[in-house]
């Protein structure tokens, strides 16, 4: 009889992560998948289920208009419990650090659901930075089974908090096999963006500076930084492009296009589908970014890093000299990103291919250690 893993995402970062894995799992002997979407991220996720030939088996539809983040543990709590229900698990598959994560990891344990925690043992020590991703990676971890931890680092601070080592695996990350696998895929395809993509307009002879921005505790005074070191960058460079695909959240695009729009060389574009990004990221000369997965994936791909936060819990990022701290003031942001783009030798030191986070097999690891997590449980019932 197969034992059934449900799989509990809703953002498209938590998607991108979980895909590669959920297409091992589908393929996996024994093993029956069952895809719960929280349904956060609809638009989004729906794009990067279907890059990865993926679709959901249930979607709990949590998010409203202006939720707050206790509403939507709210909701969470009280359909992810119904799903469980219904569903059965024999264990829940849960991702990284959003609400998400801790909700869906929570539930599992009030009904005795063993809980596995995919990028488990990530830390900063500050538990407002990043906020709430902080707290919602350490409760996770407090009550989760097995931890699939991404690097050696990461399994010492679970080390450190008390979990036994026989309940931790070190995989690498699933986002550098989802990373791999689409960047051989548009390689193959010699995939370009459409003609009506605004992307199309980009030229081959000018050098791109790729943006993303979301986090909360960016949000107001912090946004405006990053908004008006990005002003002054493109009126210092006006032959490099700038291209930023904009978040949905509002207070993100209030800031965004409020001191942004109209710009010559600053491309403002809707969030992108996981193929359009890929190839963007693979374009780019330089990143600036707050995001976590892509402190992992640029370095990958040997593209510098510039990080616009004060601190990271992927602390192995940082020992390749590829990623650079440089957190929300404008004239730190502006320095930075000019020292690269007016440096040939500064850029070439981080344009370097590091990545401490695998090799592009880390979701068939994690399967291999859920059988075995299985049989194990199997003969101590027998045992028993």
């Amino acid at each position: 009889m197969a034992n059934t893993v449900m799989m509990v995402f809703g953002t498209r970062p938590e998607a991108i992560k979980m895909a590669p894995l959920a297409r091992v799992l589908r393929e996996w002997p024994d093993l029956d998948l069952h895809i719960c979407s929280t349904g956060q991220h609809r638009e989004m996720l729906g794009q990067v289920l279907t890059a990865f030939g993926l679709s959901v088996d249930q979607d709990l539809k949590v998010m409203t208009q202006n939720q707050t983040l206790n509403g939507l543990a709210r909701d969470l709590l009280d359909k992810i419990d119904k799903a469980y229900e219904q569903v059965k698990p024999d264990i829940v598959l849960v991702h990284g650090d959003t609400t998400t994560s801790f909700i869906a990891a929570l539930a599992a344990f009030h009904r005795h659901i063993p809980i596995g925690h995919v990028e488990a043992g990530l830390r900063t020590g500050n538990l407002q930075q990043p906020w709430p991703e902080e707290a919602n990676r350490r409760l996770t971890g407090v009550i989760a089974d097995l931890h699939f931890s991404p690097t050696t680092k990461s399994r010492d601070n679970l080390l450190r908090e008390g979990v036994p080592v026989e309940h931790i695996e070190v995989t690498g990350n699933t986002v550098i096999d989802a990373l791999l696998w689409m960047r051989e895929y548009l390689t193959a395809s010699s995939w370009h963006p459409a003609a009506d993509s605004p992307l199309h307009a980009l030229r081959d002879d000018q050098r791109m500076v790729l943006i993303t921005g979301h986090r909360r505790e960016n949000f107001g005074a912090g946004f405006e930084r990053i908004c008006l070191a990005l002003a002054e960058l493109a009126l210092r460079h006006p032959d490099v492009q700038f291209v930023y695909p904009v978040h949905l959240n509002p207070h993100v695009q209030k800031a965004v296009y409020g001191l942004l729009s109209g710009r010559d060389n600053i491309l403002l574009v809707a969030p992108q589908d996981y193929q359009h990004f890929v190839w963007l990221m693979n374009r780019a000369h330089i990143i600036l970014t707050d995001s976590g997965g892509i402190q992992e994936e640029a370095p990958a791909l040997g593209k510098p890093v510039l990080v616009l936060r004060k601190v990271t819990e992927r602390p192995s990022v940082l020992e390749g000299g590829t990623v650079k701290l440089v957190g929300t003031l404008t004239e730190r942001i502006v320095k930075e990103t000019s020292h690269l783009l007016d440096d040939d030798a500064a850029y070439r030191q981080m344009a370097r291919v590091f990545t401490p986070f695998g090799d592009g097999h880390a979701s068939e690891i994690i399967a291999e250690r859920l059988c075995r997590w299985f049989e194990e449980s199997a003969n101590q019932r027998d045992d028993a």
